[in-house]
């Protein structure tokens, strides 16, 4: 028996193994099971060129558990290993047997997997004590034992192995008993070695018999040794697509449609790519990519290989051109990942862009579910935009889809403002802002449904991207106000009965925490409402923004503002403010008076001071402005007082502002129950 030491260059290489070099225990099995697989498509390499002559036999890689006695052995009719080999593969760490057979063989080893010699040490992660029996496929090759506890220090003796091949065996710790249990390594296999090009088995197919599961005579196979994605399109239907994506996502649902990725240079890859139906959670949908390396599962975290949109997509990618770290678990960044990343964008945009020229209607019909995604390649890729800006549809209230140019000249001669801007007006609750959707169709306008997640976003880049264009929600103002034309305009009022009109509905409108309300006058023509109220584009853009980037959650905190906005050519509105001119009308004249005198004074001063840098004012200019301002407030106050004690009483004056604030969901409990009381005894 030979005794000696691992050739490593510090005692705590098994340590830093264990813990450190690969990021999750269970990769262990991948890694055996892998350099079982490698092992045989070495012997199928050799002969093919003819420097093998013997018989193949079953080239299956099989996986056996032993609970009582707490081993895991893997074992393979591969290429198998001498002693001298075991030394130089085994014993010397990093020194890689497939790095080594890959230069010599270069031309046809393109499946062998291993390429730093680390893979068959992540079984001491999980064992106390491995063992290798090996045999090598040489004419008259001694089978050898080799053992290991986890020290630098192993044991290698001759033994007696009847077929060529390679068995590990690994005694499983205390602290990992779980993967003798066979369910757990059932899973392990199909997630680990799903499509490993060599057969892998793992005991014998069960069925229920006789109250429980009990083995059968046929070998339970866990892994396709041929996936799809290997397979040529030509031979494949639409079927072998959608029920690989059932066999690789059993719970979701069908797919929209799909690209088969195969390319040959300037690097190697294959793969399929499926559109899921994706209409909400963004990050529920990610990690469904799976990433592989000639068959072998790597991981399904692939940022670092797809651009950020894209891990949307569902699928599969197969390249021995992504670089690895030595455990596998991470990618590396280079320039093959670049160019893998780009080629990816380009294929999924002529893709959609070829679905979309072929068959509109079908591309129109799936629109809901895509949009998501292609807004957020958009959003994120300026490459991706320059190509998705070709099929990106807009879809308006009446169901009709148009992609950007088309809008752009639907809308073109009523929807250009006086100051030449494209106002492209839409609305995010067909339900909730249907008066407002109805007041634009009345005048001849358009409007586009934009409810999705994204769409803010979505409005902030099509308005850097469109020439002179503005996005604009059917309540964010007056109609009049969102496209202003050139034109007559209705008879406006005067400025003090439009403060006092404004001060009146002001003093009777809700007092909430959350929300806050300015009033306007405007006159906007006798048929329009009486009351509209709206709330400011810039300011919800920017709260709707919040609540998807945390740096800007300061706007979420604000309270949501809207303006009551009173159309003085309005009979009603007019009739109450003549109203009020009567009832308040002697109490408001001396307030008025005083306050144009005021407002006067406040000119005067405030013309002086404007004459003037800062530091030339004096203590006393600046009393007397503060002491007018303070004069001016009392007046306003006062005014505001006489009117308020008007406006309690006027019921009109309570359902106009009730009728608006129910038109827009903000009318609720206790101001709700007294609009339904006050509307039975005015019927």
């Amino acid at each position: 028996m030979q005794k000696g030491n691992i050739g490593v260059t510090t005692e705590n290489i098994f340590p830093v193994i264990k813990k450190f070099l690969y990021s999750d225990h269970e990769i262990f099995i991948r890694e055996i099971v892998s350099n079982a697989v490698d092992a045989t498509q070495k012997l199928k390499t050799l002969a093919g060129k003819g420097e093998f002559t013997g018989e193949l036999g079953d080239l299956k890689v099989t996986v056996n558990i032993d609970a009582e006695a707490g081993t895991i052995t893997v074992s393979d009719r591969g290429i198998g290993m001498t002693a001298e080999e075991i030394d130089k593969y085994i014993n010397q760490i990093a020194f890689s047997g497939a790095g080594d057979f890959l230069e010599k063989y270069k031309d046809d080893a393109n499946a062998i997997i291993g390429h730093f010699g680390l893979g068959f040490y992540s079984s001491f992660m999980v064992s106390d004590r491995v063992d290798i029996i090996t045999r090598s496929y040489r004419d008259g090759a001694q089978a050898v034992k080799w053992s290991c506890d986890g020290s630098p220090e192993f044991t290698i003796e001759d033994v007696e192995k009847a077929e060529r091949g390679t068995d590990i065996v690994m005694h499983i710790a205390d602290d990992c008993k779980d993967f003798l249990e066979r369910q757990r390594m059932e899973t392990l296999l199909r997630k680990y070695c799903h499509f490993l090009p060599v057969p892998v088995v793992f005991g014998k197919k069960q069925e229920w018999k006789d109250g429980k599961m009990q083995d059968t005579d046929e070998d339970l196979q866990v892994n396709d040794t041929a996936p799809l994605w290997q397979r040529k399109p030509s031979e494949l239907k639409d079927d072998d697509y959608t029920k690989f994506y059932r066999e690789l996502y059993p719970s979701a649902d069908e797919p929209l449609f799909w690209i088969h990725l195969n390319v040959d240079f300037p690097f190697h890859l294959t793969g399929i790519l499926y559109f899921p139906k994706i209409k909400s959670n963004i990050e529920l949908q990610r990690n469904k990519i799976q990433l592989y390396c000639n068959q072998v599962f790597v991981t399904d975290q692939v940022e670092g290989i797809v651009p950020d949109f894209l891990t949307l997509l569902h699928g599969v990618i197969d390249s021995p051109d992504i670089p690895l770290n030595v455990s596998r678990s991470y990618l590396q960044s280079d320039q093959n990942v670049k160019k893998i990343s780009g080629y990816i964008t380009k294929k999924v945009a002529d893709r959609l862009a070829s679905l979309f020229k072929n068959n509109r209607d079908d591309f129109q019909q799936k629109w809901d579910d895509l949009r998501i995604f292609i807004e957020y390649g958009m959003l994120t890729e300026d490459d991706f935009y320059e190509k998705a800006r070709q099929f990106f549809l807009l879809k308006d209230t009446e169901g009709k889809y148009y992609t950007l140019e088309e809008y752009k000249t639907l809308i073109a001669d009523a929807q250009t403002n006086k100051d030449g801007q494209l106002v492209y007006l839409y609305a995010s609750d067909l339900e909730a802002q249907y008066t407002y959707i109805d007041a634009a169709k009345g005048k001849g306008y358009n409007v586009l449904v934009m409810d999705g997640q994204l769409d803010t976003a979505m409005l902030q880049l099509l308005e850097r991207k469109l020439e002179k264009s503005t996005f604009a929600r059917v309540d964010a103002d007056t109609m009049d106000r969102l496209i202003e034309k050139d034109g007559a305009k209705g008879e406006e009022l005067g400025q003090e009965r439009a403060d006092n009109l404004s001060a009146l509905f002001q003093t009777q409108l809700p007092a909430t925490d959350k929300t806050t309300y300015h009033v306007e006058t405007r006159a906007m023509g006798t048929d329009a409402m009486p009351v509209v109220i709206t709330q400011s584009e810039y300011m919800r853009r920017m709260k709707d923004m919040a609540r998807l980037q945390p740096g800007m959650a300061f706007y979420g905190e604000m309270p949501d503002s809207y303006t009551l906005v009173l159309n003085t050519d309005n009979r009603i509105v007019r009739d109450i403010l003549e109203a009020s001119e009567q009832a308040t009308g002697e109490a408001l004249k001396p307030i008025e008076a005083e306050l144009r005198g005021l407002n006067a004074r406040k000119q005067v001063l405030q013309a002086e001071q404007d004459k003037k840098k800062y530091d030339e004012i004096t203590e006393a200019e600046r009393s007397d402005m503060q002491q007018c301002r303070d004069q001016i407030k009392e007046q306003e106050d006062k005014r505001r007082d006489v009117l308020a004690a008007y406006g309690t009483g006027n019921e009109r004056l309570h359902q106009l502002i009730d009728l608006a604030l129910l038109q827009n969901g903000l009318l609720t409990g206790e101001a709700l129950t007294r609009f339904v009381k006050r509307s039975v005894e005015l019927l």
